[in-house]
């Protein structure tokens, strides 16, 4: 990789002020779409040179506490983490208190509760805090703490320019695209990720805005600290079929391996927090300390994100008793590290797990089978994608990011294929999602999007009626469609409208025109000339609810033929059926 070319940084007050003229003029100019847009590129630039500043303090950090080269049994191995742990600790519950944890979590409650609102103070302290936690050693990653430092600069940036309130609370997410890309140097698998995980739905607008934002932020990032990937791909391969049974192996493994992580964390989280409040100034410390034994005893790739340790396995550098052995302490490092109240995120922990479990089940099935022609680092990256999707319950990113990441679409279905199992595996023993799990625990109630994914839609067709019996036509006379419907039980009757469309008549309403003289004039003269809105079966029961208090019919009718009859809806049979729900 390229050595990192130093960014100068700036305060915030300059950040903020400088820009504002600029944005005042162009939102006098565009129309508030369009400047949304606009100012979404603006959004992933300062995101995109923050993470920039970020990376480079936590190398720095690294290299100044640990040295170029961390060794076993180097006292410095678990003395700089628990001090550094003191240190943020202070900090966290002294100055700043709102940036414990990954930050994804935050990011939501900011769209769906907070209006927008994310203090700036929050991207200074996950700066700081973030920076010196994982530049020590705190086994975490700074991708989730780069996208909560994106949306709260571009909360900040939203509020100074005073928009509107709608367009603040997509601020947060516009901002964690742009922070999340920048720090995977993946654009595509960031957008997936805030579309899936932060904001769960997506119009032209919104998609426009968090993939300009992604995308400038890259370009700021490859332009100051090169467009090298974060890992040196080696060849890989997909030539039988018959492999995707090992790959698939893999996936269940890996779904049983992200349960067992999400269980652990899911544990433990809240039985720190519950302790005295004094004893979370220690946690941090105590987590260091911990971790950097690990280290000290022997395995210093558990220790920071670990891309280094990642790229020695895709190229076959250690052998499965190791790679198994890292991918378990690096679970237990991890969820030291979380549930002590660290700032830091998942994401590179997730990737390094995935990464080492699928080389050691690789190797371990190619002693068994040795035709298969997966190398080690197929497996790896595989292996990536399948913590990704187990975990994180996040199925389309998972497979974008190993795409995105290796740039090979040959193994395109090896990872769909593993992947697909180990959510499959991942929900079927782990009922509630990790960062739904996060979120309830610190009690806030935020929309489960993987439970709004998987839950049964109610479509008119549930609540349609069958083809009334009793159809009038357009041309009738009003005496003749009176006889006509005097013995029927029903109120209201459909008027069949030519050359097409469809109205309504009720008995009393008959009665009436017929008691006024009018019983020789034709329904299409007497009744009013708007025709009845049409809906068509496979449309959801929430589009019925427009129409069935002003109409006391409504006609379902085919896609293919608007003259052919499927059904009506009334108010009745769709508030029975979801009573029924």
């Amino acid at each position: 990789m390229t050595d990192p070319v130093p960014v100068p940084t700036a305060p915030a007050s300059v950040f903020l002020r400088t820009p504002r003229r600029l944005f005042t003029s162009l939102e006098g100019v565009f129309h508030e779409e369009v400047f949304f847009l606009i100012l979404s590129v603006f959004i992933g630039i300062f995101s995109g040179l923050a993470v920039v500043c970020f990376r480079l303090a936590i190398d720095w950090t690294h290299l100044a506490l640990l040295g170029p080269l961390p060794h076993s049994h180097n006292w410095r191995m678990f003395a700089v983490p628990s001090l550094a742990g003191l240190v943020v600790a202070v900090l966290v519950m002294r100055v700043f208190p709102g940036i414990r944890g990954s930050g994804v979590n935050q990011t939501k409650a900011a769209l769906y509760i907070f209006n927008g609102f994310i203090p700036f103070r929050t991207a200074v302290g996950k700066f700081i805090c973030a920076a010196l936690a994982i530049g020590s050693g705190q086994s975490l990653g700074p991708e989730d703490p780069s996208l909560q430092i994106g949306a709260s600069i571009a909360s900040a940036l939203g509020r100074q320019l005073e928009i509107s309130r709608e367009k603040l609370r997509l601020m947060a997410p516009v901002g964690a695209a742009a922070g999340l890309a920048a720090a995977f140097n993946a654009p595509i698998s960031a957008v997936l990720f805030v579309i899936e995980e932060v904001i769960g739905r997506w119009s032209a607008g919104i998609l426009g805005s968090v993939v300009l934002s992604a995308v400038s932020s890259v370009v700021i990032v490859r332009w100051f600290l090169g467009s090298e990937p974060l890992f040196r791909i080696p060849v890989t391969t997909f030539k039988r079929p018959t492999e995707l049974v090992a790959y698939a192996v893999l996936g269940i493994v890996g779904g049983l391996a992200s349960v067992a992580f999400a269980k652990s964390i899911g544990y433990l989280r809240p039985r720190l927090k519950a302790l005295p409040r004094w004893t979370q100034y220690f946690q941090p410390a105590l987590a260091g300390l911990l971790v950097g034994l690990i280290g000290f005893l022997g395995a210093p790739q558990v220790m920071g994100a670990g891309y280094d340790a990642m790229d020695q396995a895709m190229h076959g550098q250690f052998g499965w008793k190791l790679l198994a052995i890292l991918a378990l302490l690096k679970i237990l490092a991890t969820t030291l590290s979380f549930v002590s109240g660290t700032p830091g995120g998942m994401f590179a922990p997730t990737l390094f797990i995935g990464a080492m479990l699928g080389g050691a089940v690789g190797d371990v099935e190619r002693i068994f089978f040795p035709h298969l022609t997966g190398s080690t680092g197929t497996y790896v990256l595989i292996g990536m994608g399948v913590l990704f999707a187990g975990f994180l319950r996040v199925p389309m990113t998972s497979v974008f990011m190993v795409l995105e990441v290796s740039g090979n679409y040959e193994i395109v279905v090896p990872v769909i294929v593993a992947n697909t199992f180990a959510y499959l595996v991942s929900r079927s023993l782990q009922a509630i999602p990790i960062f739904d799990l996060l979120t309830r625990q610190d009690g806030l109630i935020l929309p489960s999007l993987e439970e709004a994914r998987e839950e049964t839609i109610l479509r008119v067709e549930d609540a349609m009626l069958a083809v009334p019996k009793t159809i009038l036509n357009a041309q009738d006379y009003v005496d003749a469609a009176a006889r006509r419907v005097q013995d029927s039980p029903e109120p209201a009757f459909l008027v069949r409208m030519h050359p097409s469309g469809w109205n309504t008549v009720s008995r009393d309403q008959l009665q009436r025109l017929f008691q006024e003289g009018k019983g020789e004039h034709t329904l299409v003269s007497v009744l009013p000339p708007q025709t009845l809105p049409s809906l068509y079966p496979d449309l959801p029961l929430d589009a019925a609810l427009r129409y069935v208090n002003d109409y006391p019919l409504v006609p379902v009718v085919n896609r293919a033929n608007s003259h052919q009859l499927e059904g009506v809806i009334s108010r009745d049979s769709v508030f029975q059926k979801y009573g029924q729900k």
